[in-house]
């Protein structure tokens, strides 16, 4: 039997959690990434998000580190990465890591997110990561406290029809 099969889905797939189970700063982390994968207009999207929240320049500047951190973990990784749907209620164990990635390096524990950032990328691109994903988490903690959002639910997500998603 392959790894793709029903019975088994991909590693990083399996639900570890629920997203209402998040702080806002790992709420907003993971449905930020999953918008970004495999989405053409992310970038647009995350400018329209954190610009009302963060002011123009910081809003973009904020928006395109976001959007890199996302694109090196996607083509980074130390295997395929694999986020829920958009509207998927369920946390997958990549967007765990990736949650406590940008959460522990907001907070300022490098090393732990130096530490996550290595279960997900190669070795050589960890430091950066973790970089981004610092000033990510930062961005995010300003837009929660700024916007008052308890539920860590970005304003492109609230805007979406909720649909049945399938993993």
């Amino acid at each position: 039997m392959s790894d793709m099969s029903p019975i088994h889905p991909p590693r990083g797939a399996a639900a570890v959690g629920r997203l209402a189970d998040l702080d806002p700063v790992e709420a907003g982390a993971v449905l930020y990434m999953r918008l970004c994968w495999d989405n053409p207009d992310a970038l647009a999207a995350l400018t329209r998000d954190f610009v009302p929240l963060l002011g123009p320049v910081s809003g973009e500047v904020a928006a395109r580190g976001f959007y890199q951190l996302c694109s090196l973990c996607q083509s980074h990784a130390r295997r395929p990465l694999c986020p829920h749907g958009l509207t998927c209620g369920c946390l997958g164990g990549d967007e765990a890591c990736f949650a406590r990635l940008v959460s522990s390096a907001a907070e300022g524990a490098r090393e732990e997110a130096l530490m996550m950032a290595l279960l997900l990328v190669r070795a050589d691109f960890a430091p950066m990561v973790t970089g981004l994903a610092q000033d990510a988490g930062l961005a995010l903690r300003r837009m929660a406290l700024r916007a008052g959002n308890v539920a860590g639910i970005p304003a492109s997500h609230t805007a979406r029809k909720a649909g049945t998603t399938l993993h």
